[in-house]
């Protein structure tokens, strides 16, 4: 089975780790080739790259779950594009003084996204464990 929304926001994912990891670059070839060497611009960058992979891997895998399981498609589509989004205005927060709409914009939107991704996955696994039974009603013989 194809996930096309998964493999989507997968793909754009892997282009904002590429370009949050190519913003350090900078600094790597000034000499810093371990941690921050005490700069704040590496520091942010740092933090910036390593929050991006604390958060991705789990929306990555709900949005997958969500969507083998069947789940509306749109309501995916609309998860994965707020939580790409998220994660290109929360880096771009971090280079500036706080406090600044798009870091904690980004930050909270994608909690909000994980949150209600977590939330529909446990619906789902919820249903898949205690299936709807339908009631028999009781019917009478015909009288004859």
């Amino acid at each position: 089975m194809l996930l096309p929304v998964t493999l989507t926001i997968a793909a754009a994912c892997a282009v904002i780790n590429l370009w949050l990891a190519l913003r350090l670059v900078g600094g790597r070839l000034k000499g810093i080739s371990v941690g921050d060497g005490g700069d704040p611009v590496m520091l942010a960058g740092m933090r910036a790259h390593a929050n991006f992979t604390e958060y991705a891997p789990f929306v990555l895998i709900l949005i997958a779950g969500i969507e083998l399981a069947g789940g509306s498609p749109t309501w995916l589509w609309i998860a994965g594009a707020a939580f790409v989004v998220a994660r290109i205005a929360h880096p771009l927060g971090m280079m500036r003084p706080v406090p600044n709409p798009f870091r904690a914009g980004g930050i909270l939107v994608t909690w909000v996204v994980l949150a209600l991704l977590a939330g529909w996955a446990v619906a789902i696994a919820y249903q898949a464990m205690h299936p709807a039974t339908p009631e028999s009603v009781p019917v009478e013989a015909p009288r004859g």
